[in-house]
């Protein structure tokens, strides 16, 4: 009987915590940031300009049904939503416009911002229509800028959002390479153009993630993702010159949202 009664302890105890690890692995399983508000923010990458089916009612700002905030969020299905990236956005815009709906409740944020400070649209401009070595003199005045007066920019946006959305996991994202370099068969830019440009984002990226470590948030790295599917390697996730459309130039397809910068912040969040 003693036996019996100890039996009958003994497995409930093993079904007691079998059912604790279940739970725990289920837990762990799920995505943390479903259980609270997800609000993206940021600029042209994250509002999805280039991936097309934008949202109407999202005006200039070319909000994407195919960007990746969208796409998250409909697999995954937060308790609330809100969609404040917008075309061209600029640390200020960021901190004048899009931190409305941050909260307590709001438990996972992504943002893509720095490049439009730093002069993004101008040097793909001055470098498709100019000579090399004006192509790299602009490269250098943006670098210059991302070295001595980004960081504060973005420290004032991070702050900002630590502040507003206090229990939030902040994902930071960085932008991809432009170009594959040592492509014979590649029309348009030279390679020390091509070359130039991608060092360019490396030094941005690098910028960006430092800080964001600096404020406890989480670097995106897409530079990986987008590996094989830059400018000239015959599978490009981003668009090249659009003259029909001049605002989809050097930003993400639909596949470069959904294969390049999803699977991060999938992965980060």
């Amino acid at each position: 009987m003693r036996r019996s009664r100890f039996a009958l302890f003994a497995s409930s105890l093993l079904l007691a915590v079998g059912l604790a690890l279940t739970g725990a692995a289920a837990a762990q399983a799920s995505p943390k940031a479903a259980t609270g508000g997800y609000v993206a923010l940021g600029d042209s990458y994250s509002s999805g300009v280039g991936a097309g089916s934008y949202i109407s009612s999202s005006g200039d700002c070319d909000r994407s049904t195919k960007a990746y905030p969208y796409l998250w969020q409909a697999a995954h299905s937060p308790s609330s939503f809100s969609f404040l990236a917008c075309s061209g956005a600029r640390t200020g815009d960021v901190l004048a416009s899009q931190l409305g709906t941050l909260g307590a409740s709001t438990s996972l944020v992504s943002i893509s911002v720095g490049g439009n400070d730093a002069g993004f649209s101008s040097v793909m401009q001055t470098c498709v229509l100019q000579s090399d070595s004006t192509c790299l003199a602009r490269i250098a005045t943006a670098r210059s800028y991302v070295g001595t007066t980004l960081p504060g920019q973005l420290d004032s946006v991070y702050a900002a959002i630590s502040a507003k959305a206090p229990n939030a996991h902040v994902v930071v994202l960085g932008y991809p390479h432009f170009y594959k370099l040592n492509v014979a068969t590649c029309l348009g830019l030279s390679e020390t153009k091509r070359s130039a440009i991608n060092s360019a984002a490396d030094y941005l990226d690098t910028t960006i993630a430092k800080r964001a470590a600096d404020h406890g948030f989480t670097f995106g790295d897409v530079r990986p993702t987008f590996t094989g599917h830059e400018l000239c390697s015959g599978s490009a996730w981003l668009h090249s010159l659009e003259l029909l459309d001049i605002s989809e130039s050097y930003h993400p397809t639909a596949a470069g949202q959904s294969g390049g910068y999803l699977p991060v912040l999938t992965s980060a969040a």
